[in-house]
């Protein structure tokens, strides 16, 4: 089949396949599932961060 012809190969294929496929229907149902706050910690970092960029 497909001129392979080690059966395994074939299973590893359609593993990987598969496994693209639910990777892709997980990351679209979970997509906005995590809420998107900046924290003045997160916010005081981004400060730091900027600092050192220019100093540089």
């Amino acid at each position: 089949m497909l001129g392979i012809p080690d059966p395994w190969v074939i299973i590893a294929y359609l593993g990987c396949i598969l496994m693209t496929i639910v990777s892709l229907i997980y990351g679209l149902a979970r997509r906005n599932a995590a809420p998107d706050e900046v924290t003045p910690i997160d916010r005081d970092w981004a400060i730091e961060e900027r600092k050192a960029d220019h100093d540089l």
